[in-house]
């Protein structure tokens, strides 16, 4: 680390790095004009209850638009109403002449039934005339009505649950829900669904929430029919993107001082300066935007036209930026808002070259020409990371390569409170652990030697007995087989493996205590984090499986995220001896399984986060990551009684299987902390019968 107030390197360290196929089959229509995850959507058309979980730009709206006219058409349904959570996004559902690319209608909404348009605040105690619009439109004759989640709620709580029947509500960016009883929209989803009488189609492209509450309860979720599409089918079918990378970067001093390392102006560029309340905020978001434009070049003035401030570089080459931080001027702001919008410009890459933004220009935002995502100061909620790098992840012709930087204040070394500091990079490195998830094909894990699976091509043909790896091209999955895995049982355990690991694992990587000790102590045992952690989370998520079912899931979780991570750590091997370079993470994983023979015990001997740490080892400066690992290692995790239940769980199987219970004196270091859990229960029901007794003494 420098002492002049400069980053600590001068590139970004990639964390991932996802290498596509350009198949160019995301982008490819049928004869009714839809693309693959539209018409995988409209296959399931005549479901009540339909979740749409789909990345950015997959084409959710007009998936939508295809079941919303089939349901007015043929299903018997009055009216679609279409709820999104901020009025920007209402432009998603304009006018769309469908006949002309094969469909049966064209979508139309009146432009009063547009509330996303019309002026005023959706705070109901601003303006009441949108809530006693929905009320008109209830009454009325015409078929679709669009308006922001808060318009919904408040129309809702004025004319009732029963005033909805026989129609259909579509939610976009779903996760904005939560099935906790104080989120207002969570309760009257929750209240529709109980009555029966409404269809639901739910959409988003991060299905869990910074918070990690759950969307919706389980009982409701299980009406839900899912359609999912994944990032990796998305990314895999583009036409011209081949490559996303996503790291984070870390510097000391101002970050107005380290920005010129990691914004590229010849790259387009959304830049998402930090948050007021952040610790790498210098609290005059005015002036902070001024300093970015400075790096880039000298001011030349304003584009009368759009807005745009124009700025000369270096080279004499001028570049237009779009400053959405400034809200001290209506009139100049809805200027540039609108100058990004205009229909007549989303073809032209010349248009805009960066876009500097604090609350705006994510979640719904459509600039297809971004080829990075720079955020700085850590992002708390997951699912603004995801959103902020889905506006990277648009195809488009010539861009062949985007990326997401994330970047952050390093802890100083001589700070006391190093670990309190050091919050905002677990953060970060939480976000990232996910977004490899996220990014990763599907998994179809079945136990050693169960057969190989339709639609999947192994190579070098299907090995009985053997390690095999099968790859589905037109679904992104993949089949590893894995020695002693346990398969769900029911139903609901099955669509879990198949639809939710994801959630699973979001949970499993917040939980900022495993990820401390998984990350920064030596003495943390992996079987820790893979079999008592994950363990733990799956219980407290699905209470009402089996204890097998919960098992099943939970080794399914820790096999999606190992194999991930592993797959990654193969690939940032072979890159360092010149072995390969931009390959897919699929090489990675068929590195790491076909050197081994892979079984469930193996996986749970792998600490999840080893491959995270490896990175963040080349990022961080050594002095701050020693005082961070020493600070760590020396808090003593005490064993609670939930952990010394799953260790004494654990032994019973060690014992089932070994004969004996673990030895407390043990070399195997995880033998030792089962036997010291079975001590811990012990101690436990000791105390508690005590208490019992000097109670009723």
């Amino acid at each position: 680390m420098t002492s002049d107030g400069k980053p600590t390197d001068t590139k970004v360290v990639p964390s991932v790095s996802i290498a596509t196929a350009r198949t160019g089959a995301s982008s490819k229509v049928n004869a009714l004009g839809m693309r693959p995850m539209q018409e995988r959507a409209y296959a399931k058309r005549g479901e009540q209850y339909l979740l749409i979980k789909s990345p950015p730009a997959s084409g959710k709206s007009r998936a939508l638009m295809f079941i919303a006219l089939d349901k007015l058409q043929n299903q018997g349904l009055k009216q679609a109403i279409i709820v999104v959570p901020e009025k920007s996004i209402g432009s998603s559902f304009a006018d769309e002449e469908l006949t002309k690319h094969g469909f049966w209608a064209d979508w139309k909404v009146q432009p009063q039934w547009n509330l996303c348009n019309a002026p005023g605040d959706d705070e109901v105690k601003v303006d009441k005339s949108k809530v006693r619009a929905v009320g008109r439109f209830l009454e009325g004759e015409d078929k679709v009505l669009v308006c922001t989640h808060a318009t919904f709620r408040f129309a809702v709580e004025e004319y009732g649950i029963a005033a909805f029947n026989d129609r259909l509500i579509a939610v976009d960016e779903f996760h904005h829900v939560s099935s906790n009883p104080d989120n207002v929209l969570g309760s009257q989803l929750t209240q529709l669904i109980a009555a029966g009488k409404t269809h639901l189609v739910a959409m988003t492209g991060s299905y869990f929430r910074g918070d990690a509450a759950a969307v919706l309860a389980p009982h409701d979720e299980n009406r839900f029919e899912t359609v999912t599409y994944t990032y990796y089918e998305q990314l895999n079918g583009y036409t011209y993107l081949k490559s996303l990378e996503i790291g984070y970067f870390f510097y000391t001093g101002r970050y107005l001082d380290a920005i010129t390392k990691v914004l590229d102006p010849a790259l387009k560029t959304i830049v998402h300066i930090p948050n007021v309340n952040s610790r790498e905020s210098l609290q005059d978001k005015y002036k902070e935007v001024e300093e970015v434009m400075e790096a880039l070049g000298t001011w030349k003035g304003v584009d009368a036209a759009t807005g745009f401030h124009l700025i000369e570089r270096a080279d004499g080459s001028l570049l237009k930026v779009a400053d959405l931080v400034d809200d001290s001027d209506a009139t100049k702001r809805a200027k540039v808002l609108n100058s990004l919008k205009d229909p007549a410009q989303k073809h032209n890459r010349d248009h805009v070259d960066i876009i500097i933004a604090l609350g705006m220009a994510k979640e719904g935002f459509d600039w297809i020409w971004c080829e990075h995502a720079l955020t700085i100061g850590y992002r708390s909620s997951l699912t603004e990371i995801v959103q902020i790098i889905g506006r990277a992840t648009r195809d488009a012709p010539g861009k062949e390569r985007s990326r997401f930087t994330n970047l952050i204040a390093e802890p100083a070394a001589g700070e006391a409170e190093v670990v309190a500091a050091v919050n905002d990079t677990l953060k970060a490195i939480a976000a990232s652990l996910l977004m490899e998830q996220v990014l990763a094909p599907r998994f179809e894990f079945t136990p050693k030697n169960q057969g190989k699976l339709d639609g999947f091509e192994y190579e070098g043909g299907y090995n009985e007995g053997g390690t095999n790896l099968g790859v589905n091209a037109a679904t992104g999955q993949v089949h590893v087989e894995i020695g002693g895995l346990a398969m769900p049982d029911t139903q609901e355990a099955k669509r879990i493996c198949k639809e939710d690991l994801n959630e699973v694992i979001t949970a499993f990587v917040q939980d900022k205590t495993a990820l401390e000790q998984g990350l920064f102590n030596d003495h943390t045992l992996p079987e820790e984090l893979t079999q008592v952690q994950m363990g733990k989370i799956v219980r407290d998520r699905y209470p009402e499986l089996s204890e097998s079912d919960q098992e099943a899931i939970r080794q399914h979780a820790v096999a999606a995220l190992n194999i991930t991570q592993q797959a990654k750590q193969a690939l940032a091997v072979a890159e360092e001896k010149g072995e390969y370079s931009n390959t897919s993470l699929i090489d990675g994983v068929r590195k790491f399984i076909n050197v081994r023979d892979l079984d469930i015990d193996l996986i749970d001997r792998i600490n999840p986060f080893d491959a995270a740490y490896s990175v963040l080892a080349k990022a961080m400066d050594e002095k701050v990551l020693r005082q961070v690992q020493a600070s760590i290692s020396a808090k003593r995790v005490n064993i609670s009684k939930e952990d010394a239940r799953e260790l004494a769980k654990r032994a019973l199987e060690f014992k089932t299987e070994k004969g004996r219970l673990p030895d407390i004196n043990s070399a195997d270091a995880w033998e030792k902390r089962m036997a010291e859990g079975v001590a811990a229960l012990a101690k436990y029901r000791a105390d508690e019968k005590a208490k019992e007794a000097s109670v009723n003494g």
